[in-house]
């Protein structure tokens, strides 16, 4: 039997996201990256930016798009795939999968119509796709930690607060993400009107239709690279012991969202595409805490896993990474 082998690109590789899908897509078994895009760097060698991919890759970043590819991914900032699309013919037969907000809401360019590209809400439905709007970072953690309630129909107001590390504000230098601003330092930002709420209660809505009641999001940056923290609490009537049964159930044939009976911290994820929920129950609130790693399962690990689903391979294939603990 012959292996599958999947001829890919990348537009926006100079970035975090860019990076991370260079590394994964490197080391899986089924994939040859063909070119690596990206219009301010392009001639110079990956590894002139990605410092880590020394004598891991030869390729030179392009302005350039192949057309002899299977998948693309986009990896550029938001309103800029949209502006891509537009401006660049891409072949019918290439599948794409975006990782901006630009797609999210059911948005079409050019006749390419996206699925939200979050498997635990709708892996059957990716896997039948051709093009792919993968989910934010927040929007993910903030997700996995309620689906299965709105999957029972008990949702009500939720309350929740996330924590960033400063990879999630992107490569770019900018004030907050500056070392001497951000080091010792916590912030807060787009309190109660974060863009990644819109995606959120559409799929809260997909599975419990009419819920109307308020998403509370208090985003904050942290003090350190990489991974992303969520607590989110609601009033409920369901004991620990059923809400532990409901998870369960919901995520058990899930390979990458576990539900822990004992305290996490976010060190158990970071450098995996694993999201990690653990509950709990005081007085009529239940406490959902969810961690993940922005960079992989909140970002270009979900995407490589959304394209291991497209192409009917293995939903895990290279993504079971873990180097480091400390």
């Amino acid at each position: 039997m012959s292996k599958i082998v999947i001829r890919a690109g990348i537009i926006g590789g100079a970035g975090y996201t860019g990076g991370e899908a260079i590394r994964l897509l490197l080391n899986h078994p089924n994939v040859h990256l063909v070119f690596v895009h990206s219009r301010s760097n392009a001639g110079k060698p990956v590894f002139s930016v990605h410092a880590d991919l020394l004598g891991d890759t030869d390729l030179n970043f392009t302005d350039a798009l192949q057309d002899d590819i299977d998948v693309l991914f986009l990896c550029l900032g938001h309103g800029e795939s949209l502006k891509f699309l537009q401006s660049t013919p891409v072949p019918n037969h290439v599948k794409v999968i975006d990782l901006s907000q630009d797609f999210r809401l059911g948005e079409t360019v050019n006749g390419r119509s996206f699925v939200y590209g979050l498997p635990e809400l709708q892996r059957d439905v990716i896997a039948q796709a051709s093009n792919i709007a993968n989910p934010g970072c927040f929007a993910t953690g903030i997700q996995l930690g309620l689906l299965p309630l709105a999957n029972a129909g008990l949702l009500t107001t939720v309350h929740t607060t996330g924590i960033t590390g400063s990879t999630g504000a992107g490569q770019r230098l900018q004030e907050t993400s500056h070392f001497t601003w951000r080091a010792n330092n916590i912030s807060t930002y787009k309190v109660l009107n974060h863009q990644h709420l819109k995606e959120i209660r559409r799929s809260l809505q997909q599975l419990q239709q009419g819920y109307n009641s308020p998403v509370h999001f208090v985003p904050v940056r942290g003090d350190y690279p990489r991974g992303i923290w969520v607590t989110s609490y609601l009033q409920s009537n369901l004991s620990l012991q059923e809400a532990l049964h409901l998870y369960n159930s919901y995520y058990a044939t899930h390979p990458f969202t576990h539900v822990s009976e004992k305290q996490i911290d976010l060190k158990q994820v970071v450098n995996t595409n694993k999201c990690l929920v653990q509950l709990e129950k005081q007085d009529d609130q239940l406490i959902i805490h969810t961690i993940e790693d922005n960079l992989l399962k909140g970002a270009s690990g979900q995407a490589v896993q959304n394209m291991n689903l497209l192409f009917g391979l293995e939903e895990t294939a290279g993504l079971k990474l873990k180097s480091i603990v400390f």
